[in-house]
């Protein structure tokens, strides 16, 4: 793996990058050279999902890279139309073809859609394909505690990591005792609230005082949680800036400032109104 993003070991062994590309809305004509730049530039987990229709790109650019397949972390979603257990089955197939790859390294819940009451078979159904070999590492998205409680309960496996929202406004800090309790990987997608957490004045004061950028001390903020987080940027400068996060630490009262600018503010839909 790169040296330049330390790694997380999760619950089934895997070993991940504390940091990865996140690939929402960008379009699949641009996410084979994007991808190509990550790679160059020492990002080696990928995330994509069946509703960014971009997982061919993703597969292209894994298919020509000169990093070697096994350092790359290539982690797909399906969407709610995969729920249920042959529809998860189906999905994992129809991922597989599109990123035209053997096996994905990580497959997830993109949301458990509760109302549908399916998420426990998709769990299951992921379990077969993990026997099967066709996924390394299976996990979830958008799961609230009472969600992750259940599939643990009835199938005696935890998911490998929680992929949900999480930024200074949304702290999730009862999930994330949870996670740890059960050796769950916290992940943040959304670690930047969408950009419009950047001109919080308490952060752009930090930033000043750290002389670092206000995404920078987001950034660290996060990792210095322990929670893995996705960038996404389709500037590979600004990729870059958002990997340079690991030679400084924030201090614990600054840490405790950051995490007091929590107000339970979502700038996605909850998981439970997500149907």
């Amino acid at each position: 793996m790169s040296s330049a993003i330390p790694n997380v070991v999760l619950n089934d062994g895997s070993s991940h990058p504390l940091v990865g590309l996140g690939l929402y809305k960008v379009p699949d004509p641009e996410t084979e050279e994007l991808v190509l730049a990550a790679l160059d530039m020492g990002f080696r987990l990928l995330d994509t999902a069946a509703m960014y229709e971009n997982e061919a790109g993703v597969g292209r650019a894994v298919s020509q890279t000169t990093v070697p397949r096994e350092d790359i972390i290539v982690a797909t979603k399906f969407w709610m139309d995969g729920l249920g257990y042959q529809n998860t089955i189906d999905a994992c197939h129809g991922s597989l073809e599109r990123l035209g790859l053997d096996y994905i390294d990580l497959f997830l819940i993109h949301w458990p859609a509760p109302q549908r009451d399916l998420y426990v078979e998709s769990w299951q159904a992921m379990h077969e394909l993990k026997e099967q070999g066709l996924v390394r590492s299976i996990g979830v998205c958008n799961f609230h505690i009472d969600h992750l409680e259940r599939i643990i309960t009835e199938t005696g496996t935890a998911p490998v990591l929680n992929q949900v929202e999480v930024h200074p406004w949304l702290t999730q800090r009862p999930l994330m005792e949870y996670h740890q309790s059960q050796q769950i990987q916290t992940q943040a997608w959304s670690p930047l609230a969408r950009g419009q957490i950047l001109e919080e004045p308490t952060l752009m004061g930090l930033a000043k005082a750290y002389d670092k950028s206000v995404a920078q001390i987001i950034l660290r903020w996060h990792i210095q949680r322990e929670c893995s987080l996705l960038t996404k940027s389709v500037s590979p400068e600004r990729l870059q800036k958002n990997m340079e996060v690991f030679g400084f630490e924030l201090s614990e009262s600054d840490m405790e400032t950051i995490t007091g600018l929590n107000k339970d503010y979502r700038t996605g839909v909850d998981p439970n109104d997500r149907n």
